[in-house]
């Protein structure tokens, strides 16, 4: 049975009550149970980790190297921050999806990158609570299929510029 470690960030724990216009009124334990549910279905087993601190999910990534099939990751505040946990993502070769309850695209601008998307093999936003569970469902069928951990990047399209 593939293992996956779902990585909760900072402030999910306050789902629920936490400006419910963005996140709506889904509880972090109604999440889990949702994808508990799901991974039964896939034929996954799943270890929970919600911190606050970087350090914390930095740890718990680089720890899962050898014992998780894949990572589903909501890195929430430290998308946009966080170079040590894209690294850590990086530097584990266990392929990741990244997911987000709101479209980080159509938010705050400061929102619209994502330093962990280029370490991850996708990326899935703006489903709600259903996000999580697509992206369980894309990374089961990513490792039923024995895909590469990583993504990998293309070499730059030659244009004028660059000739």
């Amino acid at each position: 049975m593939k293992k996956i470690l779902v990585i909760h960030g900072p402030n999910l724990n306050l789902l629920g009550r936490r400006e419910p216009g963005v996140y709506g009124r889904t509880t972090l334990a109604e999440i889990n149970r949702d994808l508990s549910l799901c991974a039964r279905k896939e034929g996954l087993s799943l270890e929970v980790f919600q911190s606050n601190h970087e350090g914390e999910i930095v740890s718990k990534i680089g720890s899962a190297d050898g014992r998780f099939d894949g990572i589903l990751i909501n890195p929430a505040a430290y998308t946009h921050t966080s170079v040590a946990i894209r690294d850590a993502v990086s530097a584990v070769s266990i392929p990741t999806v990244e997911v987000h309850l709101s479209n980080i695209y159509a938010r705050e601008a400061f929102r619209h990158q994502s330093l962990i998307a280029p370490a991850a093999v996708g990326q899935i936003s703006g489903f709600g609570r259903v996000s999580y569970e697509l992206g369980l469902l894309a990374l089961s069928r990513r490792l039923k299929n024995g895909a590469v951990a990583h993504a990998k990047k293309s070499a730059p399209r030659k244009t004028r510029k660059n000739k």
